[in-house]
């Protein structure tokens, strides 16, 4: 068994099929131990830590960080047994084979005149061919004879008999200069009429396409002539003609973003939903000057002395209340089935904006949980979804959702519904606003709440009257939850 062992990009689960290299932890020639992490990766849900599969000395890694990656390709070599003497290379020489025959020998020089110029092939001088054509070519051509012509009697000319092969003395085996792991590609084109090659690496090429840059008018600096990072985001620069601003391209002032990883997600199951389920949406607006005052009561309490709350703890405790009173709305339309999948469970969805996109993990059956559990999840998830760090299990499952969109100013909204959902609460901003209260018009703190629902499963009165239950809790937390537990 190989001690160079090549670990792929592994399955990580709910049919992903690709992962970006956001960046390395480790480099050439780190000593790693098993279950350190290596490489982390976003996906299509989250961005998460790779550990290694196996201790030893890293020995090459096949992407750079940006650079996508299918499941199963190979992303790092590790070698397991660092101890031990060199792994032998390619062209040296096996001191347990048998002597070679001079027709073999014969057979391994065709082989390698054959061979060189080749990728990976030998080449004049002892190196290794690492590009296409490097080295000059060893073999001859020869003319076939023509069909159907004879020798000089007319009869069919007989192949002269083989000229005995010695063998030549064995080649001074030289080690070949280490492979950079990012070879730089020579991609044939066409310049200026004639052939040529424009010399760069992968993670160059990746830039050229993001940023709409055509190689092939590129003149590199780097090495051999090999195209920069430097070199392609020079001539995406944009150039003001010598007519005047109205002359200007604009097409050179605008930046191209590669929709991936979860953003990319996020933008399908939209689509999905929106063209899927019926939304409709109903808006509330609550006098939430109780449920303020019930929040500052709880913040001065020995019990949440050292957890972080917010309005949202109340927000999402109405909510798994109103739930409770109101099943169908914690439910799935099953086209598949044809049937409606009524939840006893809910899996609290709370949507967090990221530097990556829009994600909604959840708070798995969180309608069994005391208010201060509730606290802390709800910590926890934002957190983790700040820090990029959300496993893809947080993001799957969830059967009713929150956006609060009031942390942002925002005072209501139209949410869409998350794939296999059939409802999501808007929780706009808390203003003070004059109201009437007993009868006299006074501040208050007020909010507006927006439901979107599936109208498959969600009629306008189950809609309503969840939302009113929702509303009802929020303007005196404390009575709702001694009349509805």
């Amino acid at each position: 068994m190989s001690r160079i062992k090549e670990f792929n990009l592994p399955d990580l689960g709910e049919g992903l099929t690709e992962g970006e290299i956001l960046a390395w932890l480790v480099k050439v020639g780190d000593t790693i131990e098993l279950n350190q992490p290596i490489v982390e990766v976003e996906t299509a849900k989250a961005a998460v830590e790779i550990p290694a599969k196996w201790g030893g000395v890293v020995t090459r890694i096949f992407h750079e960080a940006g650079a996508v990656c299918e499941v199963g390709q190979p992303i790092i070599a590790i070698d397991t047994d660092p101890t031990a003497p060199p792994v032998p290379g390619p062209s040296s020489p096996d001191s347990s084979a048998s002597p070679a025959s001079p027709a073999s020998s014969a057979s391994a020089a065709s082989s390698e005149e054959a061979g060189a110029g080749l990728i990976g092939g030998p080449a004049p001088g002892g190196r290794t061919a690492v590009l296409v054509g490097y080295g000059p070519r060893t073999t001859s051509a020869k003319r076939r004879p023509r069909v159907g012509t004879g020798n000089e009697n007319g009869h069919a000319p007989v192949a002269p008999a083989p000229t005995p092969v010695v063998p030549a003395p064995a080649p001074v085996v030289s080690t070949p200069a280490p492979v950079s792991p990012e070879p730089v590609v020579a991609a044939p084109v066409v310049v200026g009429g004639r052939a040529g090659a424009v010399l760069a690496k992968p993670p160059v090429r990746k830039l050229a396409r993001d940023l709409g840059v055509d190689l092939t008018g590129v003149d590199g600096t780097g090495p051999l002539g090999s195209v920069t990072r430097d070199d392609v985001r020079r001539a995406a620069a944009p150039v003001v003609p010598a007519s005047g601003p109205e002359a200007l391209d604009l097409g050179s002032r605008e930046r191209r973003i590669p929709v991936k990883g979860v953003r990319k997600l996020t933008a399908q199951n939209m689509v999905a939903s929106a063209f899927t389920a019926p939304h409709v949406t109903e808006f509330l607006t609550v006098d939430v000057t109780r449920s303020m005052k019930t929040l500052a009561k709880l913040k001065a309490g020995r019990e949440f002395a050292d957890v972080r709350i917010s309005p949202l703890l109340l927000v999402a405790k109405a909510v798994l209340l109103a739930a409770a009173r109101h099943p169908m709305v914690n439910s799935t339309w099953s086209g598949e089935t044809g049937e409606i999948v009524v939840k006893d469970y809910v899996n609290l969805g709370i949507a967090a904006a990221t530097d990556r996109g829009l994600i909604v993990p959840n708070i798995k059956d969180a309608g069994r949980l005391g208010l201060r559990e509730l606290a802390e999840a709800l910590n926890t998830l934002v957190q983790v979804a700040k820090s990029g760090k959300t496993p893809p299990a947080d993001m799957t499952g969830g059967t009713l959702s929150i956006t609060n969109v009031g942390v942002f100013g925002i005072d209501s909204g139209t949410p869409i519904l998350p794939p296999g959902e059939s409802a999501i609460l808007a929780f706009g901003a808390i203003r003070p606003m004059p109201w009437v209260h007993k009868g006299r018009i006074r501040p208050r703190q007020v909010t507006t709440l927006g439901l979107s629902f599936d109208h498959r499963i969600i009629d306008g009165e189950l809609g309503s009257r969840f939302l009113r239950d929702i509303g009802t809790f929020l303007e005196d937390p404390s009575t709702a939850i001694l009349s509805w537990t």
